[in-house]
């Protein structure tokens, strides 16, 4: 019988997520998340992987591929790609752009690669969907000697969700997604926005780097570039302690001292006006790239909620939409709030443009691409 299941593995710095699932049907066979592992305990989690795979019935002779989930490929990668020595170098030679995300994709790889051998292993990039960004979108107004020399312009990530979403959300409407303008929220302990136009990324919130764009569980997203100059001069902070500081001690958990949106919720429930400070800058921003996205796009037919956070709590999708009726954005707050994992539409009748609540499924869009490289 012909090898049809993909592993596909999202390591963490600290976690591995794994899913054995068929690319044709979209069924899962066998998946997990292993945490506290850190870099030294990918082998033994891969170990584990294996054994788990081993219980489920599924062995290395019943896969096509290993596919596997790297934020950032910079200019370079901007499709899956098989992987190689020669790859494994060069996304290495990219943890600059993704510290926290890169190096432990790389490590994965390589465990994957020895537990694995005689399975193609594709490597699946977040930042490939954005490639293709406008050059007015994707373009920083810095020298262009500099920009050029060190490869500087909007990569953006979370591709790999926004593009099954934005397919995802043309199908449960019946519609090409040809036809269809759209702005994806992809709301999780990361989180990025993005405007979709036929299809195409026409912009989106993360830009050269990870930091850039909304508030986060622990990032900042958007910061005035002279703050940072400030932070360096006047903060007591070289380049790792800032390095530290925008990616582990700024976004919710900077102001109201958790990252985790479900802590967030309870602390506004328990009335802390640190955890409402905090919520509305989250709102504020969100809503504000909303409505650059309606003029990016101009207009919108679609306007979609996905991962954790949007999937998962009515009161920000309501309260982040509140009073944008005039730009026809129109939540329905019963819909809004059933009680549902499918997707659905959470706008009123009325609403000019359709809000959907759409789960993503970066697994599955990952072994699609994984086996149509392979072909």
């Amino acid at each position: 019988m012909t090898a049809r299941l993909v592993l596909v593995l999202n390591a963490g710095s600290s976690s591995l997520k794994f899913e054995v699932l068929d690319p044709d049907t979209g069924t899962t066979t066998v998946g997990g998340h292993l945490e506290r592992i850190g870099t030294d305990g990918f082998a033994a989690a891969l170990g584990e992987v294996t054994a788990r795979l081993a219980a489920a019935g599924v062995g290395a002779g019943d896969l096509r591929a290993v596919g596997h989930r790297v934020v950032h490929g910079g200019s370079e990668f901007t499709g899956p790609v098989v992987v190689d020595d020669a790859v494994v170098r060069r996304i290495e030679d990219l943890v600059h752009l993704a510290p926290l995300h890169n190096p432990p994709a790389v490590e994965g790889i390589r465990r994957a690669r020895d537990s694995f051998p005689d399975v193609p292993q594709v490597a699946v990039f977040d930042t490939a969907f954005f490639a293709g960004l406008p050059a007015e979108a994707a373009t920083y107004a810095l020298d262009r000697t500099t920009t050029d020399r060190l490869g500087i312009r909007r990569y953006g990530m979370h591709g790999t969700s926004h593009a099954y979403v934005a397919h995802a959300a043309a199908a449960f409407l019946g519609r090409p997604v040809a036809e269809l303008d759209q702005i994806v929220l992809h709301l999780g302990n990361g989180a990025s926005a993005a405007a979709i136009g036929g299809g195409r990324p026409l912009d989106t919130s993360m830009g050269f780097t990870p930091l850039e764009g909304l508030v986060m569980g622990t990032r900042a997203g958007d910061l005035d570039p002279g703050l940072v100059l400030h932070l360096l001069r006047e903060g007591d902070l070289d380049v790792a302690g800032l390095e530290d500081l925008l990616h582990h001690r700024s976004g919710l958990a900077g102001l109201a001292g958790v990252s985790d949106f479900r802590d967030l919720a309870a602390a506004l429930d328990a009335g802390d006006e640190a955890a409402a400070a905090a919520y509305a800058v989250y709102c504020h921003r969100l809503r504000k790239y909303v409505g650059a996205y309606l003029a990016v796009l101009g207009g919108a037919d679609v306007l979609t909620f996905t991962a954790g956070v949007g999937e998962n709590v009515p009161r920000l999708r309501e309260d982040c939409l509140a009073g944008l009726v005039p730009l026809g954005i129109e939540v329905d707050p019963a819909r809004n709030r059933a009680d549902s994992h499918e997707s659905r539409v959470i706008s009123t009748d009325d609403s000019a443009v359709t809000v959907l609540v759409v789960p993503t499924n970066e697994e599955l869009a990952i072994a699609r691409q994984a086996v149509a490289l392979l072909g």
